[in-house]
């Protein structure tokens, strides 16, 4: 890369600013120089613009590693509004798309590539990537390649690969959550020439964090909205939480809504929009509220249950106060959380002969026969399987969890899907069909033009492209596909917005699928471990807990803040005992006294009284005779007698 090159000129054309944010133009050098970088930034740190800026100040493209569709096209919107070429390829794709968009890669002018894990192993990609012109390869959430991280994906493990297919760019892995163990086990992965970490503070300084103990969350999450001005956002677990605490606030004449994974794509983006405009005050949401977030004034994060691990608790109280002003993350716990957390912990790892019985299970639902299904990806309402199968969907999102931690398929997060047909009927009997509705010979025809292997396997279509090629409006589409559904000539999946499986490995007899024992229970081990961390947390009363964070990803000069709900009971207390000590000498200038007495007279807790006398003693202030009566050491009264 050229090292250099104008940076601060290309951040003021591109984005307007002046000045990078601390830590930033470090990374962007260090890139520069090509050297393999591994920067720890914490959310809302500014982590694009380090693989962003460098990449519009050189020639070539970036391509971009990321799990999280949600999050690359809300980057490819943003690069694009500001006339930066960007494009994304995940699983949600036709294969045609994916196509046309690995060209642009090659003969076009694409600065950006985005593009899922899972399709690195992919020969389309692997043939592709050769003939572009790639200066930068950036990771993000760079802790998914640990088998240390708490989000392992084994589809990460397939960018050592693409490296020795690029073997003079430099890498840049980005992650807002690493542990020092998981910060070297990512540069080992990613085959690092030499170590190489910039890490920027994980204290945020306007942050206060505190814990609240309370027997009724709902009253102690009224205070702090009555209490704290602005906008703020209540994190739950699970779906049903989310609209009952919202319509709870909203009874209690609040403005508030919920958001999770349920809600229609419109619905979502409208909920959001009014959020983000300040029409709505408070979201009430799950953790799928979060990508691509970019609201600055966020007063307060109030976690209403508690996180698994202090990597997402870390993540979410971090999108309060990114303006830099005082904001607030609360943690409420009740009594019986601990035992919740331990519930869900042991929920997490189902049996393995379950996870194989769901794997099975999975396979057939998706109509995939043994042997078939590699790099095949398939919509998957989860809910759906588990009312059809009768099972837990905890049990089922576990059991998948560690199929795809152990390299056999991916769930995606959700996503915007396309269109999807497999014919039901062999080609001698779509003749037949043709010759018997002409209204349909046409539109058959082009079908059957446009895309191959739709006898074999449900591949993605796009309505659009086929009204256009076909000259029929797109409800005329949809309303011939319905036809040929009902007809039972098809199977038709409408454009949806639902997860998505993709099969990493062809699907496998039950008996051969293996998850190692002794992997299963070191992750088993790393989780309980997580959990734990998390409840330390939660029932510390005494250690700073922005240090305490801080020191958990590994900044061993990280400083107590004096914000937070530990630091202020510190600070009061500290400031009791001064006030305690100049109210005791006080009343023993006037004159000695008994500790029964000083407790007697001085209004607060008569351990304290004892203990502050005891310190006084020590330290040579007072004296007490045999009589027990205390008096100041050099023995002066304002009694005349």
């Amino acid at each position: 890369m050229e090292r250099n090159a104008d940076i601060v000129g290309v951040l003021k054309q591109y984005w307007g600013f002046d000045s990078f944010l601390p830590m930033q133009e470090s990374i962007i050098r260090s890139v520069l120089d090509g050297r393999d970088t591994l920067a720890l930034m914490p959310t809302g740190g500014g982590k694009s613009l380090t693989y962003q800026v460098p990449t519009m100040a050189c020639e070539g493209l970036c391509i971009v590693v990321t799990p999280l569709i949600a999050l690359m096209k809300d980057q490819v919107d943003r690069l694009r509004s500001r006339n930066i070429p960007a494009v994304a390829v995940h699983s949600g794709l036709s294969p045609r798309q994916i196509d046309i968009a690995l060209d642009n890669c090659v003969y076009g002018d694409v600065k950006f590539l985005y593009i899922a894990p899972e399709r690195l192993g992919t020969d389309i990609f692997r043939l592709r990537v050769q003939r572009m012109n790639v200066c930068l390869l950036a990771v993000d959430e760079a802790h998914c390649i640990s088998q240390w991280g708490y989000d392992f994906r084994p589809s990460y493990l397939r960018i050592a690969d693409v490296r020795k297919l690029l073997p003079d760019v430099p890498v840049l892995a980005l992650t807002a959550s690493a542990t020092e163990k998981v910060a070297d086990d990512i540069m080992q992965r990613l085959e690092f020439a030499e170590p190489n970490i910039i890490r920027s503070s994980f204290a945020r300084k306007n942050l206060s964090y505190a814990v609240r103990h309370v027997d009724d969350k709902n009253e102690q999450l009224l205070r702090i909205i009555n209490n704290v001005p602005g906008s703020g956002i209540v994190y739950v677990r699970l779906r049903e939480g989310a609209e009952k605490v919202a319509a709870f606030l909203r009874d209690q004449g609040i403005s508030a809504d919920y958001y999770h994974g349920g809600l229609p794509n419109a619905e979502r983006s409208l909920r959001q929009e009014n959020w983000m405009n300040g029409r709505t005050r408070i979201m009430v949401a799950t953790n799928a509220f979060g990508m691509g977030i970019d609201k600055p004034d966020v007063r307060f994060v109030v976690h209403y249950t508690m996180c698994d691990s202090l990597e997402n608790y870390y993540q979410e109280a971090g999108r309060a106060g990114r303006d830099g002003r005082r904001s607030y993350a609360v943690l409420l716990v009740s009594p019986d959380d601990e035992q919740r957390v331990y519930k869900r912990f042991t929920n997490e790892f189902p049996p393995l002969e379950e996870i194989k019985e769901i794997y099975a299970k999975v396979c057939s639902y998706l109509r995939v026969a043994i042997g078939d299904g590699l790099q095949a990806s398939f919509v998957f309402n989860i809910h759906d399987f588990c009312a059809h199968e009768r099972i837990y969907t905890g049990k089922v999102q576990s059991a998948l969890k560690i199929l795809q931690q152990n390299g056999y398929l991916t769930l995606t997060d959700e996503m915007e899907n396309p269109a999807r047909i497999m014919f039901c009927v062999s080609r001698d009997d779509l003749y037949k069909i043709r010759i018997e509705r002409n209204d349909l010979d046409h539109f058959l025809r082009t079908v059957l033009r446009m895309y191959n292997g739709v006898f074999t396997e449900f591949r993605a279509i796009d309505e659009n492209d086929i009204a256009t090629v076909s000259g029929y409006t797109v409800d005329k589409v949809k309303e011939f596909f319905k036809r040929l559904w009902q007809m039972r000539v098809i199977r038709y999946i409408p454009s949806n917005r639902s997860p998505m499986i993709f099969f990493d490995e062809e699907r496998l007899p039950t008996d051969d699928i293996y998850i190692a024992p002794e992997t299963y229970s070191l992750r088993k081990e790393m989780l309980r471990e997580r959990f734990g961390m998390m409840t330390a947390y939660a029932s510390n009363d005494s250690r700073c807990r922005s240090r305490m964070l801080s020191e958990y990803f590994g900044d061993s000069e990280a400083v107590d803040c004096g914000i937070c709900d530990v630091c202020l009971a510190r600070r009061k207390r500290s400031r009791e005992a001064g006030e305690l000590r100049e109210e005791i000498t006080a009343r023993l200038k006037e004159s000695p006294m008994t500790i029964r007495d000083l407790a007697a007279a001085i209004k607060c807790d008569p351990q304290q009284v004892i203990d502050t006398v005891r310190a006084l003693h020590e330290e040579g202030t007072v004296t007490t005779d045999t009589s027990g009566i205390v008096s100041l050491r050099d023995g002066k009264t304002d009694n005349p007698d």
